[in-house]
């Protein structure tokens, strides 16, 4: 398809099916980068959808789309998923392995070197679990630990799945300062959420899905 110049993300009518039902059902968007865009919307709404197709965890059955200049109806999924950061609701690690020997793991699955590990655990404030297997993390910490590999990553486009689910105030602070960082350095940043952000400091694009699309947009 045809791009957008200074567009991270452009989807016309884009339809993706799952043995024979509708996940996403001709979902438009246009995103560019250096902004947070919040999905909202009940429980199947499609949101999670949306996130896996940008990923390139599920393909595309109609329509056109292209992220990162790439179109998802031909792209290498493996080539997307090395420029997109991915974070599930319940992030993917090792149990058994220690918070710096899972971003060890990953970086080097990758081919990734792990120079700054000090310092993003740092800045996600897990420097003082560092040698914690991560089963022995909270839902909360978990999510830091998700964070910490995609700050060593510095993905161009963020998809961040339920993040604030189960955080307390402070919790959700810290997502936002950080988000916030991440928006200015010009990334693209993409969140599920049930309900709008409440930070007064950020101001996303807020869309609301229904039935695999967008409704209607603030």
């Amino acid at each position: 398809m045809t791009t957008i110049e200074g567009s991270t993300v452009l989807l016309r009518g884009a339809v993706s099916m799952a043995s024979g039902f509708p996940l996403l059902s001709g979902v438009d968007l246009q995103l560019h980068s250096s902004s947070l865009t919040v999905l909202v919307g009940a429980n199947g709404a499609g949101k999670t959808s949306l996130l896996r197709l940008l990923a390139g965890l599920i393909g595309l059955s109609a329509g056109e789309g292209s992220v990162l200049g790439l179109d998802l109806a031909t792209v290498d999924r493996r080539q997307l998923r090395r420029r997109v950061g991915w974070l599930g609701h319940e992030g993917s690690f090792y149990d058994d392995l220690t918070v710096a020997e899972n971003l060890a793991f990953a970086a080097k699955a990758l081919g990734r070197p792990v120079d700054g590990l000090a310092t993003v655990l740092e800045r996600v404030e897990l420097s003082g679990r560092r040698d914690i297997v991560a089963k022995q993390l909270s839902a909360g910490q978990r999510r830091r630990l998700g964070l910490a590999w995609l700050l060593l990553r510095r993905p161009e486009l963020w998809l961040l799945d339920e993040p604030y689910a189960s955080l307390d105030d402070e919790g959700r602070t810290f997502f936002d300062a950080l988000l916030e960082e991440v928006v200015e350095r010009g990334a693209t940043v993409v969140v599920s959420a049930h309900d709008p952000l409440r930070s007064a400091q950020l101001h996303p694009r807020t869309l609301l899905m229904a039935g695999g699309r967008i409704v209607s947009e603030s």
